[in-house]
């Protein structure tokens, strides 16, 4: 059984609902807290770092947490082949440390910049509809954010993400297709979510937390996941919802140890 670190800094607010996630597909979910003992992450097996707002996301979201000693330990357990799955806030920090993507680990390449929208402004709370890349599929899934925003003006860093496959999730319609895509927050090629270059690690602005189990679904969505959720008989609203995909994946890959693949 693989044990999973959610690591709390202060002010985050997803990690009990995150801890049960991961219980939901057969991990130990362990919440500790940022001040620990930075050896103490030697003993797990994989991290997630949960939504929220870690110091009050003050300079920017994820800016100060990032310079925090269990981020630099949590470097040293990736470059062991332990996986790592940063969500909202928490993959603002992987982004702000230079662990995603992660070219030249360490280095600040990217920003989870603020959004832009021509619909609305500021903090965005919405449902959406990713392309889970691995397997094609489609997973809605809330997002709450005001800095998600993918940018860099490196276009041959774009290029070479797209090249080496590195986007985990995109933004797409309900049915999938690119066409008329709704990007909630105007990131760089629809990215929702991205792996790192040579590391086990992903960040992930859409919160799978709040998907986990199909009775968190709104009975307005359309697609598969929508009619499912219409469908429900009562005793079956307790049943998987797409975002314990994300979970499943990062546990498996947890539970492989050291140098099993992730994606």
């Amino acid at each position: 059984m693989a044990k999973i670190a959610i690591i709390q800094f202060p002010g985050v607010n997803c990690e009990y609902e995150t801890a049960r996630a991961v219980e939901s597909v057969g991990g130990t979910g362990e919440i500790i807290r940022f001040n620990v003992n930075p050896r103490t992450l030697s003993t797990h097996d994989g991290f997630i770092l949960p939504g929220g707002f870690a110091y009050e996301d003050r300079v920017r979201a994820g800016a100060i947490a990032a310079k925090d000693e269990i981020v630099a330990a949590l470097a040293e357990e990736v470059d062991r082949g332990k996986p790592v799955l940063g969500i909202c806030n928490g993959a603002q920090v992987l982004v702000e440390a230079g662990l995603v993507p992660g070219r030249k680990p360490g280095e600040v390449e990217m920003a989870l910049a603020p959004n832009e929208n021509p619909d609305h402004a500021g903090f965005y709370c919405r449902w959406v509809y990713l392309r889970h890349e691995p397997s094609g599929t489609i997973l809605p899934m809330p997002a709450a954010h005001a800095e998600g925003r993918f940018a860099t003006d490196d276009t041959k860093l774009i290029t070479e993400i797209k090249d080496k496959e590195l986007i985990y999730c995109q933004y797409v319609r309900a049915d999938g297709s690119g066409e008329r895509v709704y990007n909630p927050n105007g990131s760089i090629s629809d990215i929702a979510g991205l792996s790192a270059f040579t590391r086990p690690v992903i960040a992930l602005m859409p919160h799978p937390e709040r998907a986990n189990w199909l009775y968190q679904l709104p009975q307005y969505l359309v697609g598969e996941w929508g009619e499912r959720r219409r469908r429900a008989r009562r005793e079956e609203l307790m049943g998987p919802g797409p975002g314990r995909v994300i979970f499943k994946e990062f546990v498996e890959a947890a539970e492989k140890g050291p140098g099993g693949r992730y994606l």
